[in-house]
């Protein structure tokens, strides 16, 4: 008989009984735990499972396959009332937590689960401890053994409004992100868009994927400083009262786009911290461009007529024509141009058959070029206006209408020349150094042309439209007037 020999350590001659050898994870190596040395503590698999089950936001109990309660969570108890030692052990819901004529329907509903796949969805009402009830929505499913039979029955349930209510909270959440007329965005707290829906990715010009994380001045040339400034004041403070209106400018694929947004803001804050810990701004807008154009346009023709009311009847107490005409032009200044010139044409009116040798022009009145101030009559000299040809003022009287003109040759939307050559453009056309765009209505009186009214904008201002055109042809109107009888009087 062999004898076996006890294994000892190599260095030392220790008897190795009884030692623990375990691997390290790090080196792969083994180290020594001697047996007088505590094994690592491993943490419950009880108490870990019921610090989870009481951790949770729903109630819960379950049931073995013969309907006796074996799990009973604090939220239940919250709920109920019945705390888990009262309820724990008791077979069946009969006679404490479901009334005992409705006791065998309730459980049945509940044990059939273990019997059918997936999970169940009923509604009962429950007794709670103080006799009262309590509309419930329960979840239950089957609990399976290691031989994948049935076990019994776990189910989860709550209060049917408070169900009701997270699924409202749901389904709005999924309509605003869906079917929203209006743009909704979720920008987090580095102001980049986390979460849009359809039609904010239609009024900023992009798909729904392709404008996450990025910064918003990507998606706009301007304003971006105005909504971003919006954004921090809402993180920062929380929401204003009201909707504020935020002009924008899309950089969209078939250009830029100037819009309107009328917006709404909302701090987020994380429900599931102790402190409200912001998790970004919720953003909803709307585009009003068109509503507000419609009002500047119906503002403004409201104002314009009032200062043709206005000035006709200051023209009407002057007792020169000459005056009057510069009545009309003073009052047509106000929130239109800066400057503002009136040419009579030399030699007398001008028919429409009329067409000997090129028409040459002669200053009548003019504002100041330096201080504003009231519209001046030109000296007596009567000496033509050194426009060269092709000057605005020139075409206007040939072409008997309108006309609109930018410096640099630009198109009238456009801004226009640098400051340099837009001064040159200026001079070399006789105006005022700081004229930038220029707008020219034909003067006309009793089928003949008298001369032209030219209006001057500065760089500070946008060029003329077809409806600054449309009123100044109406102030060239009653300036004509002005001019003719001023004429007539001269001939008397």
């Amino acid at each position: 008989m062999i004898a076996r020999s006890e294994p000892t350590c190599r260095t030392c001659g220790r008897s190795l009984q009884g030692v623990q050898v375990s691997a390290s994870r790090r080196s792969g190596t083994t180290d020594e735990l001697g047996p007088d040395e505590p094994e690592r503590e491993n943490p419950d698999g009880s108490d870990l499972l019921a610090a989870l089950l009481d951790g949770m936001d729903a109630a819960l109990c379950a049931f073995d396959a013969d309907g006796v309660v074996t799990h009973w969570n604090r939220e239940a108890e919250r709920i109920l009332g019945w705390s888990a030692d009262e309820a724990v052990g008791r077979r069946g819901l009969a006679g404490w937590a479901v009334r005992t004529a409705d006791a065998e329907e309730v459980e049945g509903r509940l044990l059939s689960v273990m019997h059918a796949p997936g999970r169940q969805v009923h509604e009962f009402a429950l007794l709670t401890k103080d006799g009262g009830r309590v509309l419930v929505r329960t979840q239950s499913a089957a609990v399976r053994g290691p031989d994948g039979k049935p076990a019994g029955v776990y189910c989860a349930f709550s209060e049917v409004h408070a169900q009701i209510d997270l699924e409202r909270s749901i389904a709005l959440s999924e309509a605003l992100f869906e079917d929203a007329s209006w743009g909704v965005v979720l920008v987090d707290v580095d102001l980049r868009p986390a979460v849009v829906n359809a039609h904010a990715a239609r009024a900023l010009g992009t798909g729904r994927t392709s404008v996450l994380g990025r910064p918003l001045g990507e998606l706009l040339s301007q304003g971006v400083e105005e909504l971003e400034s919006a954004l921090q004041h809402v993180l920062a403070e929380g929401a204003p009262p009201a909707p504020a209106e935020v002009w924008v400018t899309v950089r969209a694929t078939e250009g830029e786009k100037r819009r309107c947004w009328r917006s709404g803001f909302l701090r987020l804050a994380s429900p599931l911290a102790e402190e409200p810990v912001p998790l970004g701004v919720g953003w909803l807008f709307q585009d009003v461009t068109e509503a507000k154009q419609a009002e500047q346009e119906a503002s403004l023709l409201r104002f314009r007529t009032q200062q043709l009311h206005r000035a006709s009847r200051a023209a009407a107490e002057c007792e020169d024509p000459a005056e009057a005409a510069t009545v009309h032009l003073d009052f047509a200044l106000a929130g239109f141009a800066d400057h503002a010139v009136i040419d009579r044409v030399v030699g007398g009116a001008l028919t429409d058959t009329q067409a000997e040798g090129p028409v040459r022009l002669v200053r009548v009145a003019a504002t100041p070029s330096g201080a504003p101030g009231p519209s001046k009559l030109a000296d007596l000299a009567g000496l033509p206006v050194r426009y060269a040809e092709g000057h605005p003022a020139l075409q206007s009287v040939e072409r008997v209408g309108a006309l609109r003109a930018s410096a640099g040759g630009a198109p009238p939307a456009s801004g226009g020349a640098p400051p340099e050559a837009a001064r040159e453009w200026a001079l070399a056309r006789q105006w005022p150094p700081d004229a930038v765009h220029a707008l020219c209505a034909v003067l006309r009186s009793r089928g003949r042309t008298l001369g032209v009214v030219t209006f001057l904008r500065g760089a500070g201002r946008s060029a003329f439209e077809r409806s600054d055109a449309m009123y100044a042809e109406d102030v060239a109107v009653r300036i004509a007037a002005s001019l003719d009888l001023a004429g007539l009087s001269d001939e008397a």
